[in-house]
């Protein structure tokens, strides 16, 4: 059973977008690996806050099909890279039932483990569905504190409760409000200010229509600069503030329409992280860009959670759009290349249906980005097909899709952690070259090489060069 402090995946819940025929014995062993991850590691891998993305990474093969082989094999390879769990602080676990105690330690990592045992144990008295009601969605100034703080370090805290309510787990509920209490709430102005002004606003805008409009818009598209060792914090929110907030408040969502407003939301992001390309440089995703992908199945699942108001569920898809908005705004607002995705050609030895491409996914060893964002996108097929035609949907139709998942392919074979647009190998994790980073600048296309058909390539037919393994570290905080 699972508890606040157990974890037991049950056949019953296997996720927003799962294959048929997941076997009871993969959920054995992925509730087996996912428990020993909750009891002997932290939820940041180091000292400096690079998160630990097991409990995304097992969560995602588990319901891609994965085999207990495959889901034991992937967390060995990524459990000696954890940090073990830091100790209590018994005293300190106890005052944060105290309103100001609780207040006093947010946003510092070393009460982590204390935030953890916290909510175990409110979770434990109250039920998950409770304690996410009051301590994100109530309208306070602690949970309003709290939901700003979801959304910081990539998104990495809704991502994590999202996986913890999608597979209706409340021990990875309760590690998503550790993880965000102690995360940085600077992004918190930009939410409140965008809904302040969004009370005078007219009628909302599209995304895509907005992306246009903050790709024209000079000042705030150049606000961010390659030298910002944070591109949101440091750049938009410092020379561009009040155009960005312009931009995000004309994006509104009624009680009525938050069907297609998650589809669309989900859409607009697909769009420019698969058209951000540099040509006639190699196909990559943007590293960034690929968070606000992966987020959006979550929002699926808020959609369709009935324990959560129309009004929380209108809140946090406004907050999760504007915050897309502005991680475009930060990457130099690339124009998304249609033509990249329309007029993509893998290798025809190469070309895999949506099932080769799971199977590609739970064979590939990565710390998950490439897994995950397989998932997402095939949610956001789905969710799209409503809406065929309608202009705001710039990604459509079958073939659409499926050129997208061509794109990003895993090929088991290759040895060498790479995967074309579908990976994305977290630059916490790892130094190597596998996506772009802040994709609207020339300098993130420069140690990326020339397109080069190649019939020997494993991957897609473009030959790609991997010698370049100390490429720099993304700032994990960014944004």
């Amino acid at each position: 059973m699972a508890t606040a402090s157990n974890i037991a995946l049950s056949l019953d819940v296997c996720g927003e977008f799962h294959v048929p025929g997941i076997s009871p014995e993969s959920a054995a062993k992925a509730s087996e690996v996912l428990q020993e991850n909750h009891e002997l590691h932290h939820i940041f891998r180091n000292a400096a806050g690079f998160h630990n993305h097991l409990v995304h990474h097992i969560l995602t093969l588990y319901a891609l099909g994965a085999t207990p082989e495959q889901i034991e094999r992937h967390y060995n390879n990524n459990k000696t890279a954890q940090r073990p769990q830091q100790p209590l602080h018994n005293r300190v676990a106890e005052e944060l039932r105290d309103s100001e105690r609780y207040q006093e330690y947010l946003g510092k990592e070393i009460h982590y483990y204390d935030y953890l045992v916290y909510f175990q144990r409110e979770i434990g008295r109250k039920g998950y569905q409770e304690v996410i009601n009051e301590y994100l969605l109530q309208g306070d100034e602690r949970a309003d504190d709290m939901l700003g703080r979801m959304f910081s370090g990539f998104l990495h805290p809704i991502i994590h409760l999202g996986f913890g309510l999608e597979f209706q787990q409340p021990a990875i509920v309760a590690e998503a409000l550790a993880q965000a209490a102690v995360h940085d709430n600077w992004l918190n102005p930009y939410f409140f200010r965008a809904e302040q002004a969004a009370l005078s606003t007219g009628k909302s805008k599209s995304l895509v229509a907005l992306l246009d409009e903050i790709k024209a818009d000079t000042k705030l598209s150049t606000a961010a600069h390659w030298s910002d060792s944070n591109k949101i914090r440091d750049g938009i929110l410092v020379r561009a503030p009040d155009e960005m907030i312009k931009y995000a408040s004309q994006f509104k969502v009624g009680t009525e329409e938050l069907v297609e407003k998650t589809a669309e939301a989900t859409n607009a992001a697909i769009y420019y992280a698969g058209g951000a390309q540099h040509p006639p440089k190699q196909i990559k995703f943007d590293f960034y860009f690929i968070h606000c992908v992966n987020s959006s199945i979550f929002f699926t699942f808020f959609l369709h959670a009935r324990w959560i108001s129309a009004k929380n569920k209108v809140r946090l898809l406004e907050w999760k759009a504007r915050i897309d908005l502005c991680m475009y705004a930060s990457r130099r607002s690339p124009e998304p290349l249609m033509d990249e995705i329309v007029n993509y050609r893998p290798a025809k030895t190469r070309q895999s249906s949506w099932g080769q491409i799971y199977k590609r996914a739970c064979e590939f060893s990565d710390d998950g980005h490439g897994s995950k964002l397989v998932r997402a996108l095939s949610n956001g097929e789905i969710i799209s097909k409503p809406f065929e035609g309608d202009p705001r949907f710039r990604i459509h139709g079958s073939r659409m899709w499926q050129q997208l998942g061509n794109m990003g392919k895993l090929d088991p074979g290759y040895a060498d952690h790479t995967l074309n647009v579908m990976a994305a190998i977290d630059s916490v994790e790892d130094s190597g070259s596998n996506w772009v980073g802040s994709a609207g600048f020339d300098e993130a296309w420069e140690r990326q090489v020339v397109r080069i058909v190649s019939h020997t390539s494993l991957l897609t037919g473009f030959s790609y060069s991997f010698e370049d393994r100390s490429r720099a570290l993304y700032d994990l905080r960014d944004p």
